[in-house]
Order: C-alpha cells, then sequence, then structure tokens
C-alpha cells in the first residue's frame, strides 16, 4: 500500500512538471486567496458571509488597481522612459569625465573606445532578444492567448478559491494519512502562521518603502524620483539590495539633472532617512521576527531559488525558507531527542529552537 502512494505522489509531481505552462493563473489564485482568507475569516466572525466579504475584498482591490492606474502607472511609465533616456548621458559622462580621471589617478590608458564597442554590443544583443520576444508574443496567437486567458482567469480562481477556502483546507486535510494527520496539521499550522505573517508583513515592507523613497526623492526635485523609489521598495526584499540599487540609480538620475555634486547629499540624506524608518518601523511593525532568517540566508537563499527555477524560484525563495525553517525546527528536535544525538542509554538534552539562542530575528 505504502508505495502505491509513493508511486501516486510521483506520478502528480510529473502530471504537474508537464502542467506547468497553464499553472500560472492557479498558482496566482491560490496566492491571492492565502494573502486575503484571514481578512474574510475575520469579516466572517463578525456576521459577513464568506460571499459577500470576498466580493467586498475583490471590489476594493479593482478600486485600488483602477485608481492606482488612472493615478500612478502614466506617472511611472513617463518617469521610466526619462530614466532610460539617461543612460546614453550617463555613459557619456563616464567617457569624459570618469576615464580621465581614473587615468589620471592609476597612471594607466582605459580603452575608451573597447568600453563602448562592449556596450554597445550588448546593447545590440538586449534589444535583438526582446524584439525576438516581442515578436513571439505578438505574432503567436496561442501565446497571446495564454496571457489574455491567465489575466483573466487568475481573479475568477482567486474568488472561489477564497470564498470556499476553509472547505478546499478540510477536504485536503481528509486526505491525509490518518497516522500522520495530527503532525502534519501542527506542521502546516506552524509553517502557516510564519509564512502567512511574512508574506503580508513584507509586501508591506515593500510598499512602505516604495512609498518614502518616491515622496522623498519627488520633493528634492528629482524628476525621475517615483519610478527610481518603486523601484527600489519593489526589491527591497533582498536585504541591502534595493538600498543599492536605489541609490546608485538616483545619484546618477540627480547628477545628470542638476550637473552638481551639492544635491547628491541630498539623496543620500532620503535613503539614509528611508533605512532609518525601514529598521525602526516597518520591519518591526509589519515583520517581527516571524522567519528569524540572517540577510546572508536570505540572499543566498534569493540567489539559489533564481539560479534553479528563475524568476518565479526568486518569488518563492523566502517563503519556501519559510516553511524549511519550520521543518528544519522540529527535525532538530527529533534528532537531539534520538540516541544517536545523545549516545545510546543517555537522556537527550532538553531543545532549543532555533533562532531563539542569541536573540536575532
Amino acid at each position: 500500500m505504502r508505495w502505491m502512494i509513493w508511486a501516486g505522489l510521483a506520478a502528480l509531481l510529473v502530471l504537474v512538471w508537464l502542467l506547468l505552462p497553464i499553472l500560472t493563473p492557479f498558482v496566482v489564485g491560490f496566492i491571492v486567496a492565502y494573502l486575503f482568507d484571514p481578512v474574510v475569516t475575520r469579516l466572517d466572525r463578525h456576521g459577513v458571509s464568506r460571499t459577500l466579504g470576498t466580493s467586498l475584498i475583490f471590489l476594493l482591490g479593482a478600486l485600488v488597481l483602477v485608481v492606482s492606474f488612472i493615478a500612478l502607472v502614466p506617472v511611472l511609465v513617463d518617469q521610466t522612459m526619462r530614466l532610460v533616456r539617461l543612460f546614453p548621458e550617463a555613459l557619456e559622462i563616464i567617457q569624459t569625465r570618469v576615464i580621465p580621471w581614473v587615468n589620471a589617478q592609476i597612471g594607466a590608458e582605459l580603452d575608451v573606445g573597447m568600453l563602448r564597442d562592449m556596450a554597445v554590443k550588448h546593447g545590440e544583443t538586449i534589444g535583438k532578444v526582446l524584439a525576438q520576444g516581442l515578436g513571439n508574443v505578438s505574432g503567436t496567437g496561442s501565446a497571446a492567448f495564454v496571457i489574455v486567458m491567465n489575466l483573466l482567469l487568475a481573479p475568477v480562481i482567486a474568488f472561489y478559491l477564497l470564498r470556499d477556502w476553509p472547505k478546499v483546507m478540510t477536504r485536503i486535510e481528509a486526505l491525509l494519512p490518518r497516522h500522520w494527520s495530527d503532525t502534519v496539521v501542527n506542521l502546516a499550522g506552524e509553517s502557516d502562521r510564519m509564512l502567512g505573517n511574512f508574506l503580508r508583513g513584507q509586501l508591506a515592507v515593500m510598499l512602505a518603502n516604495g512609498i518614502t523613497y518616491s515622496i522623498g526623492l519627488t520633493l528634492i526635485g528629482l524628476n525621475t524620483g517615483v519610478a527610481i523609489g518603486m523601484f527600489a521598495g519593489l526589491v527591497s526584499f533582498v536585504p541591502y539590495l534595493g538600498t543599492i540599487v536605489g541609490i546608485l540609480l538616483a545619484l546618477l538620475a540627480m547628477y545628470i539633472q542638476a550637473d552638481s555634486l551639492l544635491p547628491l547629499l541630498l539623496v543620500l540624506v532620503v535613503f539614509g532617512i528611508g533605512q532609518v524608518l525601514e529598521t525602526v518601523a516597518w520591519q518591526p511593525r509589519f515583520v517581527g521576527n516571524e522567519i528569524g532568517m540572517h540577510p546572508v540566508a536570505v540572499i543566498f537563499a534569493v540567489m539559489a531559488g533564481g539560479q534553479l527555477f528563475g524568476f518565479f524560484g526568486i518569488l518563492l525563495a523566502l517563503p519556501v525558507s519559510a516553511i524549511l525553517i519550520v521543518l528544519g525546527r522540529h527535525g532538530l528536535e527529533a534528532y537531539q531527542r534520538s540516541g544517536l544525538y545523545a549516545g545510546q542509554g543517555q537522556q537527550a538534552m532538553p531543545v532549543e529552537r532555533l533562532g531563539e539562542t542569541d536573540g536575532e530575528g
């Protein structure tokens, strides 16, 4: 009987692998339902049915999307185009100012022509790849059909999953082998508490960072402040990456815009304030110590996810790491209670949970 279970799981994994191209709306719908289930559950406890609560959530979400599209998207598009047009000017500054200064400092001659040819060559390669990809998407009716269907199906799937979330979880639990049920439910509950709080908190931190940087850069007069600020907030889920990328882009854009060094100090002040707010306000308020991963471990998880599974691997790296932390804690506890750890005939030492020995989050 056991081999039939493992064979069934293997067949399920193969089926999922074969169906990957069409699973995107289901994955997106599941994530949306997972994120907003606590809100609908809370409304249900106050007498609002799950159907009505789900409808209210989707109506509010649609309203936010419409307002964002009307007010924010045109600004982001305009400023992103401005930012793209800055790069030729940045290359000119590097050729006429930076490289001569470097040559004077190191006493050597950098080949400006070679650097320019490399930039042009790689730019043409990237352009051809993008053009080919866009041509494939626009020229292939089936690809365009899949994209449209994904956009239409994702909210529909999310709606029904969110409305029926307790029933779905109950049916999944009913399929578990009875002798594994309690253990799996306990692990799933602990993973859910950690993962849910982290995902919602991290999204809130990213949004708060993006708004902070955007407002600050706009107030100091940077005409691409919203685009750079929101991008820095978007990539801030990787420790220090959002800050580093945002500072470099903002310094470059401000220097080209103002042609002066003094405004660059204002850029550093904005990101300094943003970092202080993230450390003392956003992270403790929204995320806290739910995952307890060291920044180096976070960077490794994101890089490993990207290397193994591409863009989706980057998105799923931290949630998967949160689940692995829970499993690792219980695995370590089981190991430290075993005779292999304590030695035959000896009593195992009490187990301390990972991350609690040094008080780090």
